[in-house]
């Protein structure tokens, strides 16, 4: 019977193994009984059904770059294919959607990626993945806020016609263009996040309904202005597919970051209802329903316009205004200007969420976790967000760091389908528990202790015995009983055994995945070098791939966390697939960006080693085997009662 506490005892003279062992400890699943012990904080508010769900899926991936995204792709990569850009880029940002539909359905608590990585793979790896999302949204926000006043401003009549104390305006001294209209839209934003979830979800809710009403325009108004003119976008004599099957592919990897957003709807889990039912048909609506827009727009738009024509900047609105339609320029960036607003919140709704998470965990302060006893929402956190993504919209101009956002939503996708292979294939057999609770465990303990204590004697009675009938400590024991104990023995070492090469597995996988998708992309290695490594890459893949689809998944998976929800199909293959994707978006960002995020990485390793690593909630706690936890909390409270 393994029960290890995690302390502080021999830091001084074994630092280097205790801070290591940090980062490979695991949260368990948040139970009735772990929320019975949440004295510190109060719950959020249950208000969130699957309409709901839809609305902030569809608000935060439908943003003003459809209306931009068609001309650029189409010009330069997919040209009047560009509909199935979108539906290729849908089926790869599904199966990142399948595997975040299983892990909110199974664990439903605030934190989306972050609660999931903390859970599965542990906790270096799950602050990475925190970190990582508060850039995301941070950036993602201020980005999205400076994008909407220019569109604002065309409402107005014109790009200077705002308002002057809302109008942009140049400081020559300090070399920066201010946006007073970005920075009162995010406290706009987070006032109404403050207000409750169940508000500022319906104000969503009616911005996203005045933004797919003009993308149905778009398609209306556009199909019948095709049809009328003979779809003359598509009567080319370069053919339909005029920069060829990789030039559709490359589009549709550029297209894919349209579909960043719908992990928005996981990190409201703990907000939900019914999340075993409602997250997973939340995700998967919210997913399809993008899919669809994107494809209807994209086709009706290359239809009306060759793609060689398109204006890369304004292609929905020229596409119109080449047939007369002058008018409906005002409908379209209507349209832009109610998607953008909808990602604002989008975006600025999970990280209250993720910090709130992370400060439960100690990881952050406590000042993060308190939540207003009226509204049920994060309020300090909130405003927190608010105000910093308020000042960064107000005086930077952001667009430059906006390809740091998609490094956090890419490696969150990528440590979800890891986390399903481990989900399924080598689940925690051990879970921490508090240390308060250390009484109840030593209990339960030595009642096991003595149990395997009492066999062993029946074993040696039996073997000394042999022929006869034995009266032991715990009863009668037969001379078959050394053969049972022997068969439970090979059960349990085939298991250690089937679950060491699982492990491997997984882990040869994501090495193969990385080297396969560095070779691939990197044009730079030498020819020979990259066609050995892009074959030990693809090897080590089939090798994993082949082995966890031989053996057994871990009986123990159904037991994980929350019963009756989501089963991702495909496993292994989809989850691996989804592994595959991600890792070569990631790998293809560019290196600017990756320098610009390793300096906020480096600055989070240095957060966690002086803050989080010595105020995580598991510092002190008790690892026992996942089976005897219910029986623990029942010793506990017959204690308590007694």
């Amino acid at each position: 019977m393994g029960f290890v506490a995690e302390s502080n005892q021999g830091a001084i003279g074994n630092g280097g193994k205790s801070g290591l062992r940090s980062l490979v400890r695991r949260k368990r699943v948040d139970s009735v009984h772990s929320k019975s012990l949440e004295t510190g904080h109060h719950q959020l508010a249950k208000e969130l059904s699957i309409a709901h769900l839809i609305a902030i899926g569809v608000g935060s991936t439908i943003g003003a770059g459809v209306y931009i995204l068609v001309g650029t792709v189409a010009r330069e990569h997919s040209g009047p294919a560009l509909a199935f850009s979108f539906l290729i880029a849908g089926i790869a940002a599904a199966l990142s959607a399948f595997c975040y539909a299983e892990l909110a359905s199974r664990c439903p608590s605030a934190g989306s990626a972050y609660h999931y990585s903390y859970i599965c793979v542990g906790e270096g790896l799950a602050w990475i993945i925190g970190w990582a999302l508060i850039l995301e949204y941070t950036i993602g926000g201020s980005a999205v806020a400076r994008g909407i006043s220019p569109n604002l401003a065309l409402l107005f009549g014109g790009p200077d016609s705002l308002p002057f104390f809302l109008a942009r305006y140049s400081i020559p001294s300090l070399g920066i263009v201010v946006d007073p209209c970005a920075a009162f839209l995010v406290f706009i934003v987070t006032g109404l996040l403050c207000v409750g979830i169940k508000e500022s979800t319906f104000v969503q809710s009616v911005v996203t309904t005045a933004n797919i009403c003009a993308m149905i325009f778009i398609i209306l108004a556009g199909g019948y202005l095709g049809f009328k003119s003979g779809w003359i976008g598509y009567r080319l004599p370069v053919g339909y597919f005029p920069f060829g099957v990789d030039g559709m592919l490359a589009g549709a990897s550029t297209v894919f970051f349209s579909y960043i957003g719908f992990d928005s709807v996981a990190s409201t889990a703990e907000e939900v209802k019914n999340p075993q039912r409602d997250l997973p048909l939340g995700i998967g609506a919210a997913l399809s329903i993008c899919c669809m827009l994107y494809m209807l727009v994209s086709a009706v738009i290359v239809g009306l316009v060759p793609y060689y024509a398109m204006d890369p900047d304004t292609p929905i609105s020229s596409a119109f205004a080449s047939h007369g339609v002058q008018w409906a320029v005002y409908i379209i960036t209507i349209g832009a200007v109610t998607a953008l607003c909808s990602t604002l919140m989008g975006s600025l709704l999970p990280q209250p969420r993720i910090l709130m998470a992370m400060s439960r965990d100690g990881l952050l302060p406590s000042f993060f976790s308190e939540v207003n006893k009226r509204t049920q929402v994060p309020v300090k956190s909130t405003i927190l967000t608010g105000v910093i993504a308020a000042a960064l919209a107000f005086a930077m101009d952001v667009e430059q760091l906006a390809g740091m956002v998609s490094v956090g939503t890419l490696l969150a996708f990528t440590m979800v389908a890891v986390s399903v292979l481990i989900l399924r294939y080598v689940p925690p057999d051990e879970v921490p528990l508090p240390s308060s609770l250390q009484a109840a465990i030593d209990s339960v303990s030595l009642r096991y202790s003595n149990n395997i204590r009492t066999e062993e004697i029946d074993v040696e009675i039996s073997k000394s015995q042999t022929g006869e009938k034995n009266i032991s400590k715990k009863g009668e024991a037969s001379a078959e009983y050394p053969l049972i104990a022997k068969i439970s023995a090979q059960a349990k070492c085939k298991e250690s055994k089937r679950r060491n090469i699982a492990g491997w597995a997984i882990i040869l996988t994501c090495i193969g995945a990385l080297i396969l998708t560095y070779s691939a992309s990197n044009l730079g290695i030498p020819r020979s070098f990259r066609l050995t490594l892009c074959g030990v890459g693809g090897l080590l893949l089939l090798l994993g791939l082949g082995v966890l689809s031989c053996i057994d998944q871990d009986e123990a998976r159904h037991n994980f966390g929350h019963s009756g929800g989501f089963i991702c199909p495909f496993v292994p293959l989809l989850p691996i697939l989804s592994i595959l994707i991600n890792v070569y978006l990631l790998l293809n960002l560019g290196a600017d960006t990756w320098m610009r995020v390793s300096v906020w990485l480096v600055i989070g390793v240095f957060v966690y080693v002086i803050y989080g690593r010595s105020h995580s909630s598991l510092q002190h706690a008790v690892y026992v085997p996942a089976a005897h936890v219910d029986e623990i909390y029942k010793s506990s409270a017959e204690s308590l009662n007694s």
